[in-house]
């Protein structure tokens, strides 16, 4: 990837990925200040796909906005919960706010750990075709039978894509075989090997804890959402459609703060398949962020990171 980090350079794009609890937020903040120091202002740019929505606050760990240190951020707080955050509009969006920011000569800074997300901006990221009507009746399967039917036929018509996607996320699963019964490629599919770059003066930083280390801090910051209101959050949001939305009410710790509310789930019960959950899923992010070329791990958390990135 290029290296923008000459001074000469024009408005530069950064993103900063990485697993769920690695330091990324902070991370952001440090390096547009350290920017900003340097005589290049910097605005951050959101890449979690659950805080695009409004109201979803205490799951996604969205940053307060009193705790942005100043800094303009976009891409939060954009959808209501009852909207579909669909990645090809994503894409669209995030790239309309980047070249904002970089008209406005600054420095944009993209954050976050959904994979897809990120590398439909990054890179030269192309979707395939919608089918609605096949889309309906595949969601209706879904909504009917549960993720597990689905998740079967797509291992057995395409095993790759299948190790790929969770086997409880059901939106990805029917949005696979929605592209397989086109006679399309799949997600996993439409990142090459060697991807083109988007704005050519990109640098990539990956954020990681030690895996040791990183286990007892995700299962501590599910057991804080909890203390810090999680579930009244959830049931205020569910007052403003959270249980018709398509995306918000599957998100890690969402669903099973529902199901809490239901009945369906204890307390202890829905805070520990939340921890189950979200630490298969920072796998899997690590995973996706390890295909990208050039990228440069620094640990998270170091308060020093910024100037290091700066420096080399």
């Amino acid at each position: 990837m290029t290296d923008p980090s000459s001074s000469g350079a024009g408005p530069r794009l950064w993103a900063i990925v990485g697993a769920t609890g690695t330091g990324k937020t902070g991370l952001s903040l440090d390096l547009a200040e350290a920017l900003a120091a340097r005589g290049r202002p910097a605005e951050i740019v959101n890449a979690d796909a659950m805080q695009l929505y409004r109201g979803m606050d205490i799951g996604t760990a969205k940053l307060a906005e009193s705790e942005r240190r100043g800094i303009r951020h976009h891409m939060l707080d954009v959808l209501a919960v009852t909207d579909e955050a669909a990645v090809a509009w994503y894409q669209d969006a995030a790239r309309a706010a980047i070249s904002g920011v970089h008209s406005r000569g600054a420095d944009a800074i993209l954050v976050g750990g959904s994979g897809l997300y990120v590398s439909s901006v990054l890179f030269d990221f192309r979707f395939p075709p919608r089918d609605e009507e096949l889309r309906a009746r595949l969601e209706a399967e879904l909504d009917a039978s549960g993720p597990g039917a689905l998740y079967a036929r797509l291992r057995e018509r395409d095993p790759a894509t299948a190790e790929r996607v969770d086997p409880r996320n059901g939106r990805r699963i029917v949005r696979a075989l929605e592209i397989l019964a086109l006679g399309e490629r799949t997600h996993g599919a439409a990142l090459p090997d060697a991807p083109t770059l988007w704005h050519a003066a990109t640098r990539v930083i990956g954020t990681s804890v030690p895996r040791e280390e990183l286990v007892g801090m995700l299962d501590e910051r599910v057991g804080r959402m909890w203390r810090d209101g999680l579930v009244d959050e959830v049931a205020a949001l569910r007052e403003v459609g959270l249980d018709r939305s398509v995306t918000a009410r599957r998100a890690i710790g969402y669903a099973q703060a529902l199901a809490e509310l239901d009945g369906t789930m204890t307390r202890d019960e829905a805070i520990a398949e939340t921890q189950a959950l979200t630490r298969r899923y920072a796998r899997r992010q690590v995973s996706w962020f390890r295909r990208y070329p050039d990228l440069g791990w620094f640990p998270g958390g170091d308060p020093g990171i910024a100037e290091r990135i700066l420096e080399t």
